[in-house]
């Protein structure tokens, strides 16, 4: 039913919500949407556009073509190349975004943020948008972009494999260890069982770090002004978490690699941390063979709070001094923000209904309830601390492999938690120091 609806119902929404942009395009105007989106959410995403072109699109004269750029990174790359080149003309009207973009964009000096398109419609009733979603997207102080495709991190577990060992799902680093030692040493195919398998980077240290009440970096994890420096140095929350983390190892728990969702479905690994998104495809790939469970992203210690940062993208929008493209541009990213996208994309791909009307709708309520594991990350974004946010840094890139590569030597080499504290304080430090200098 929403299916056959949703054209219908979104052109009677778009046609009676008040205060629309006053600058409605009186010419055809043709956008071009770059997004990252693969698989069903990319198929997903070109339907959507389709019926936006067929319906609002059509009524108001907008036709939008969607070109898929690769990963997040490999599009903010090419932003990267377009802004150095002063290209501006290449620039897409409407761009889906993730944090690797998220200071190109804000520097770009050719951004027309969501607080401008709010300002231009001060009608667009934004209390429906989740606002734990909108803060990840803000940055000094500027809500950059409409959130669209929004997960979190969250566990993931083998259940019939816990209740065979006679264990219990996970909260903490050390009921892992616990875990660990309950486990058979194979799979039923033969495979040595892993407890854990990750290795940490900017995102998990930012969900780690948070649960202890700290900031990987200063101001606000970046989101407030460039990062300078390292807050989880001052007070003590980076080396709390490395005497948790090397603890889980030398108990044998927790194996320093990227645990891999072929793993945990041929039955090799009892844990899985990873995106909330994956609900479908998880169940899709295990097709009955054991029971998958859901629950919390494991906390540090006991003391740590739940909870993990807001990950997926958001969409932005291009000042292409054309106040007709920027109108354009805008009813199309009300409309991939709208209830009946919104329930879509998050009943079929596991994302998080950015929009609260969405998680309303009989349609999404019937889901959540036949498929339990859906509703696990909303309920821990609902309980996740609002301060808690993701990391934005300049050097995104380096710094994301210096996080992996001083915590794996740390691991492999044993070296202790005080000279891997010192180690990543010198490598981190010395990025942002390097890129602060470089952007004066």
């Amino acid at each position: 039913m929403l299916k056959r609806m949703l054209p219908l119902l979104l052109v009677a929404a778009m046609a009676l919500t008040p205060g629309a942009y006053a600058q409605e395009p009186a010419q055809p105007v043709s956008l071009l949407f770059w997004h990252s989106m693969s698989d069903e959410a990319g198929v997903l995403v070109d339907k959507f556009v389709t019926q936006f072109n067929a319906t609002i699109g059509k009524d108001r004269q907008i036709s939008v073509e969607a070109v898929f750029q690769g990963q997040y990174s490999d599009a903010t790359t090419k932003l990267n190349s377009i802004l150095t080149a002063e290209d501006y003309a290449q620039l897409p009207d409407v761009m889906n975004l993730d944090a690797t973009g998220k200071v190109a964009y804000f520097n770009s000096g050719r951004a027309w943020t969501l607080d401008d398109a709010l300002a231009a419609d001060p009608g667009y009733d934004i209390s429906q948008i989740l606002p734990i979603t909108l803060s990840n997207w803000e940055f000094s102080g500027v809500r950059l972009g409409m959130p669209f495709a929004a997960s979190t991190t969250i566990m993931f577990y083998n259940k019939t494999m816990l209740d065979e060992a006679g264990a219990m799902a996970p909260e903490t680093f050390q009921d892992i260890i616990s875990l660990s030692e309950k486990l058979p040493e194979k799979s039923a195919g033969g495979l040595d069982v892993l407890a854990y398998s990750v290795v940490p980077n900017t995102p998990t240290l930012a969900n780690w770090l948070g649960q202890l009440g700290s900031y990987v970096v200063n101001n606000k994890n970046g989101s407030e002004a460039m990062a300078t420096g390292l807050e989880c140095l001052e007070n003590g929350a980076l080396e709390t978490f490395l005497t948790e983390w090397k603890a889980m190892y030398d108990a044998g728990a927790l194996t320093n690699a990227a645990g891999t969702t072929d793993q945990f479905v041929a039955g090799q690994l009892a844990v899985l941390t990873t995106s909330s998104s994956n609900v479908t495809s998880l169940l899709e790939k295990i097709g009955g063979a054991f029971e998958l469970g859901a629950g919390f992203y494991p906390r540090v210690n006991a003391q740590a709070s739940d909870g993990a940062t807001v990950s997926g993208s958001c969409v932005v929008m291009f000042d292409k001094q054309d106040e007709a493209r920027k109108a354009a541009a805008w009813e199309l990213v009300k409309y991939l923000a709208s209830p009946e996208v919104q329930a879509e994309f998050a009943a079929a791909t596991g994302y998080v209904p950015v929009n609260t009307a969405a998680q309303e709708m009989a349609e999404y309520k019937a889901l959540v309830a036949g498929t339990p594991q859906y509703a696990v990350a909303g309920e821990q974004l609902a309980i996740t601390p609002a301060d808690m946010k993701s990391v934005t840094v300049g050097p995104a890139k380096d710094f994301y492999y210096a996080i992996q590569d001083n915590i794996a030597m740390m691991l492999d080499e044993g070296l202790s938690v005080a000279e891997t504290v010192e180690m990543m304080a010198d490598d981190l430090q010395g990025l942002l120091y390097q890129y602060e200098q470089a952007n004066k």
